[in-house]
């Protein structure tokens, strides 16, 4: 057997036998790793505080053919917390889904997307949605589905009116858009776009108001559904 250690974030877990969990971890260098802590609900087991989800750190993994074993965690940081406001830590709790379920291979951008967004979540006290939507504004970047831009992405021509097009994860104008295609307002526009160039670091500052926060939302919602089959957790 061989061992390796990656940095990882745990997103997911799953209760095995009586004292064992099992645990689903995106990690930098080897993207989506499915490992075992031995023993780890015992009391006095030594790696208690690393099987929980948020849990972000250096994780030695002994690997084998049948099942990989957690034998090591330097914690970086657990996103503590995020547990004593409800909307932060459903909202992380919906970003980590969304890792689950869409990313398998490393990827070292979006494993920065993550830690950042945990990181606004849970020091900075961001806006209910502002960190999940610009996290799934990079998801359809990398996927290469970036939208926002100023001109219908079937004629070319200069945007004054925008409908979103599900089918092709793009906008396009009035004379274009077809039966796959929903209203996007001025405001949810302009929400998106200031999003999408605003640090992590500085989305507390963000103060989008009116329905801007909840269009948005709910339109990359969708869109993800379209794109991937799946849906975001409500929260």
């Amino acid at each position: 057997m061989s061992s390796i250690k990656t940095k990882a974030i745990v997103i997911k877990t799953a209760d095995v036998k009586d004292k064992d969990k099992l645990v689903y971890l995106y990690s930098l260098e080897q993207g989506m790793i499915t490992a075992s802590f031995k023993g780890v609900k015992g009391e006095k087991a030594k790696l208690k505080s690393a099987k929980e989800l948020f849990c972000f750190g250096d994780f030695v993994i002994e690997q084998s053919k049948n099942l990989n074993i957690v034998i090591g965690v330097d914690i970086i940081d657990n996103f503590f917390d995020l547990t004593k406001d409800l909307d932060s830590y459903y909202e992380g709790c919906a970003i980590l889904d969304i890792v689950g379920k869409t990313i398998k291979e490393a990827n070292p951008l979006l494993f920065i997307e993550i830690i950042k967004a945990l990181k606004a979540l849970c020091y900075d006290k961001t806006r209910k949605y502002y960190c999940i939507d610009k996290f799934l504004i990079s998801i359809f970047k990398a996927s290469g589905y970036g939208f926002l831009t100023d001109r219908c992405s079937s004629c070319n021509s200069l945007l004054s009116m925008r409908y979103f097009n599900l089918d092709s994860g793009s906008i396009v104008c009035p004379a274009c858009k077809t039966a796959f295609c929903l209203p996007l307002t001025n405001a949810c526009y302009s929400g998106l776009r200031i999003l999408d160039s605003t640090p992590y670091e500085k989305l507390k500052h963000l103060n989008l108001g009116g329905m801007a926060e909840v269009q948005a939302y709910n339109l990359l919602c969708k869109n993800f559904q379209w794109r991937t089959g799946f849906t975001v957790i409500n929260f």
